[in-house]
């Protein structure tokens, strides 16, 4: 008997595996684009020959990767891209021990330098006043932690979509939530009001390089927030 319902509870996770697939399929062989409606839970079920509880888990699925959108009493959506599903991907690896902090750092460091870069070849002038403003707010939060923070994290958001490649903002995006969790101790660590101005002038500086151009500044200046960050990590004892 227990075979039996372990079988059964395969072939259901099979076939909604298999209308994954299928419903993904459609929105390509569609050309479908954000906000796109697809076919209701009905057609599908029909479409596909299954019923319409695999068609609903196929889209629930489908809804928490944001790859569509599900709306009460209305048809479901192709989703604009999102860095939702990659940011709950990253937080799990952290929070379960199989990536840790330190680890995230190499790869924002590498991938946040090319930003800088890119932005300080690509950014429009409204940008780089908003860059510019967006670090002297932090100097002006300095003894408001959680409003430096958010200011921070914009900081970053706009350099990624000043260097106009929607994939780095995808990727800067899934880092938000574990660095809302890290940048804190980060902070703390900083016991000295020195280290914390050593810390906001270096987002001046990077502001300041993306502004004038000069990339090169740019990644140096990035390069040495994130060596400062790191230490500030490592002194709070985060790996």
């Amino acid at each position: 008997m227990q075979n039996q319902s372990n079988q059964a509870e395969k072939n259901g996770v099979g076939r909604v595996s298999e209308a994954i697939g299928a419903i993904t399929r459609h929105i390509r062989e569609h050309e479908l684009m954000p906000g796109d409606r697809l076919p209701s839970e009905l057609a599908l079920s029909k479409d596909l020959k299954v019923s319409r509880t695999v068609v609903r888990e196929a889209f629930r699925s489908l809804a928490a990767m944001r790859i569509i959108e599900l709306n009460v009493g209305k048809r479901a959506t192709v989703s604009n891209i999102d860095h939702g599903a990659m940011s709950l991907i990253i937080e799990h690896g952290v929070h379960t021990e199989q990536i840790n902090v330190q680890q995230i750092y190499d790869v924002r460091r590498t991938i946040e330098t090319r930003i800088v870069t890119l932005a300080s070849i690509r950014r429009t002038d409204e940008e780089a006043k908003h860059i510019l403003s967006l670090a002297r707010g932090m100097q002006d939060a300095v003894s408001r932690p959680e409003e430096l923070m958010e200011l921070d994290l914009a900081f970053h958001t706009a350099l990624a979509g000043a260097c106009r490649n929607p994939v780095f903002a995808l990727i800067v995006g899934a880092f938000q939530g574990i660095t809302r969790q890290t940048w804190p101790i980060g902070w703390k660590s900083r016991s000295t009001p020195e280290a914390r101005q050593t810390m906001i002038e270096t987002h001046g500086q990077i502001a300041s390089a993306v502004a004038a151009g000069d990339p090169q500044q740019a990644v140096e200046a990035m390069s040495t927030h994130f060596d400062e960050s790191v230490r500030a990590l490592l002194q709070a004892g985060l790996s």
